[in-house]
């Protein structure tokens, strides 16, 4: 936990979840867990993170690699990138959003991996149509 009064400038690299209430400059990697930004919370940085929640305001790129939520209280400008991206109503975001097919699953398969649908041509009488 960050909190409220606290403020960092530069790298914060962490090995557990985080809750971010104060303010950050700089970037947040917390690549095998979740960060969050509290409602408090107020970044100039860049997010990477296995899963992101921003409930305050980030200015700044996210990468979550399982997913990115911002809540209806969240303010993000910035880029995000992640196979799932959770916009809630009341949500602000300006920015860009790139999630990669291939990083996206469907049921524990791989989408790259599913079947084509096998389809055929309709049998249409001209005669019937008209």
């Amino acid at each position: 936990m960050i909190g409220s009064g606290a403020k960092i400038e530069g790298k914060l690299i962490s090995d557990e979840d985080l809750m971010i209430q104060g303010q950050v400059k700089g970037s947040v990697t917390a690549k095998a867990n979740e960060v969050i930004v509290g409602v408090k919370g107020k970044l100039t940085a860049d997010i990477q993170a296995k899963v992101v929640k921003v409930e305050g305001t980030v200015r700044g790129d996210i990468t979550g690699s399982e997913k990115v939520i911002i809540a209806k209280t969240g303010n993000v400008v910035g880029n995000i990138r992640a196979p799932r991206v959770n916009l809630e109503d009341g949500a602000k975001f300006k920015g860009s959003i790139e999630m990669d097919p291939e990083d996206m699953t469907l049921s524990g398969l791989q989408a790259k991996s599913m079947p084509e649908p096998k389809t055929r041509p309709l049998d249409i009488d001209a005669k019937q149509v008209g």
